[in-house]
């Protein structure tokens, strides 16, 4: 195995620790001594990939966001109705429940603590989304101007930051809900999402 070869091995060891840790942490929880030890990687040797867990997180979001990217590829290469790709987006989100987490949750912190070469990486992914998106829009509303398609697909993304939180409301945030009767159904994320991008998508 080559050295670069072995430097993607020891990556993706530490992106999938970084994972699993954060299905049951908090990520202000989640350390890279938490990440070592789930890890063949010792803390001092993670350093030479990650200056912070928030770069691991940033990395761990950008394949995430390649990961829907693949996905937007394919929902793109079929001619769709409205109805039919609000469907099939919101399954391809369901399948993306980390990525919605991290960008509803964490976002700011990842990349403030992150360097300028790893965001700028990260960026190139969520820009590729972007890209697939409204090439999508563009084939399924053809009479859209670029205008209507731009505040459509602005419109798309800033409601991705909000799925997440409306599909998993913790107990507590339910218990301060119900104390002051405000009524919150919470939903799963293919719901959700169905319902908002079939509003957005008409």
């Amino acid at each position: 195995m080559s050295t670069r070869e072995s430097a993607e091995v020891r990556e993706v060891e530490i992106l999938n620790a970084c994972e699993k840790l954060y299905e049951k942490m908090n990520f202000r929880d989640v350390t890279i001594k938490e990440i070592s030890a789930e890890t063949s990687c010792s803390r001092p040797s993670i350093y030479n990939y990650f200056q912070t867990k928030e770069e691991i997180f940033l990395r761990l979001f950008e394949r995430e966001y390649m990961l829907w990217c693949d996905e937007l590829e394919m929902i793109g290469a079929d001619e769709l109705k409205a109805g039919e790709l609000a469907e099939r987006l919101a399954r391809s989100l369901e399948k993306r429940e980390l990525m919605l987490k991290l960008l509803a949750v964490n976002l700011y912190d990842m990349e403030e603590n992150s360097r300028i070469e790893r965001l700028i990486s990260f960026k190139k992914a969520y820009g590729r989304s972007i890209v697939l998106f409204d090439e999508i829009l563009k084939k399924a509303f053809p009479d859209k101007t670029d205008t209507e398609r731009r505040q459509t697909l602005l419109t798309a993304m800033q409601f991705l930051h909000g799925v997440y939180p409306y599909s998993h409301a913790t107990p507590k945030q339910i218990e301060a809900m119900d104390a002051v009767g405000i009524r919150h159904d919470n939903g799963n994320i293919y719901e959700l999402s169905l319902v908002g991008l079939k509003m957005i998508l008409k």
